[in-house]
């Protein structure tokens, strides 16, 4: 669920044609007509994938006034894994990234999925509302269970959609911003709320898909860039750390440098990645570079991201000084979490007739 900067690093506003643009539209006239639910599964350090994708993006509608909230969905983190190894390291790392990327306690609320009881609540009558063919069919899933380090697939990845409907709807969130390949998780989503509607009567809104704009990045190996799959460049790298993956990223043998995502994507995603830090046309940075070859283009990339990232880093090892407050920045956001959830659970439990 993702789908996205501190002051002068404002990325441009997305634009999706038709219904996305209007949706921008109406976020600008009324932001506090709207509630964003997004978040990342604490599995490890965030990436520039993340940054570009969504992490900028959600402090866009931050500013702009929206109630954003942002789950850290540590439950999940067992749909793909046996286990939930070094989960709080990786919480606080969730944490840090977020404060020193710009969220603001003060106007968005982040917490942790498994502080709030009322989500695992929801799923119960959420299942009941969508078939197991529905969940079989969704293209999602079945790439996600592709990719799995599991032998067999449990219950737990194939209702995963599910739990983010509950997510998503606990908490009422009318519009949240996913890539295209998530698009079929909100659909879900989607119906679930349709559907519990019509059978109860009105509950949930039907939350909106705010797309995201951002070109995709490919990982140093050429393939997505994925926390889980080793070939991503953390926002928590250092200097160093980062020019060794750049260096170890995948081009080609063509010398000549250009900006071809199609025919050449390895050596167009490093070009992208440099023109996004120096917000800049990645056709202009690929001709500057042009038979400097792979090694102009490495070090090129490289000094980008150092010099888009030093401010990130500088601010995130202030945080990492005082973990107690960061610490309490997720509690204060599960106490607010809790009380929307709560709230959401009452709803659904009158409507439903139930026993309380």
């Amino acid at each position: 669920m993702t789908t996205t900067a501190p002051a002068a690093q404002q990325p441009p506003a997305p634009a999706e044609p038709g219904s996305g643009a209007d949706l921008e539209r109406r976020i600008a006239q009324d932001p506090g007509g709207f509630r964003v639910l997004t978040g990342d599964r604490p599995t490890g350090p965030l990436h520039l994938g993340h940054y570009f994708g969504s992490l900028l993006n959600r402090v866009r509608l931050q500013n702009l006034g929206v109630d954003v909230i942002v789950l850290i969905p540590d439950y999940q983190v067992i749909t793909d894994r046996d286990t939930a190894e070094r989960l709080g390291e990786y919480t606080d790392g969730l944490l840090l990234d977020y404060l020193a990327l710009g969220i603001d306690p003060a106007r968005s609320t982040v917490f942790c999925h498994s502080a709030v009881p009322a989500l695992n609540q929801l799923m119960l009558p959420f299942l009941s509302l969508v078939s197991v063919a529905e969940l079989n069919r969704n293209p999602t899933v079945k790439d996600e269970i592709a990719h799995s380090r599991q032998s067999t697939v449990s219950g737990l990845m194939l209702t995963y959609p599910v739990h983010q409907a509950a997510d998503i709807l606990a908490c009422k969130g009318n519009v949240v911003p996913v890539g295209r390949d998530q698009a079929p998780h909100l659909e879900v989503t989607r119906t679930i709320a349709r559907r519990f509607n019509e059978r109860y009567g009105p509950v949930f809104p039907e939350p909106d898909t705010l797309f995201s704009t951002a070109p995709l990045l490919l990982g140093t190996d050429g393939g997505k860039m994925s926390k889980s799959r080793g070939n991503s460049i953390p926002l928590s790298a250092t200097a160093d750390e980062t020019a060794r993956l750049v260096k170890g990223a995948t081009t080609d043998a063509d010398r000549h440098i250009t900006y071809d995502p199609e025919r050449r994507p390895g050596v167009s995603s490093l070009v992208l990645l440099a023109a996004l830090c120096l917000e800049r046309d990645p056709h202009e940075v690929a001709a500057e570079i042009g038979g400097g070859g792979a090694a102009v283009l490495k070090r090129t990339v490289t000094d980008a991201v150092n010099g888009r990232l030093a401010p990130h880093r500088a601010r995130r090892a202030e945080y990492a000084k005082d973990l107690t407050y960061v610490r309490s920045v997720l509690r204060a956001g599960n106490e607010r979490a809790n009380a929307l959830a709560e709230a959401t659970l009452d709803e659904v439990r009158e409507a439903m007739g139930a026993f309380r």
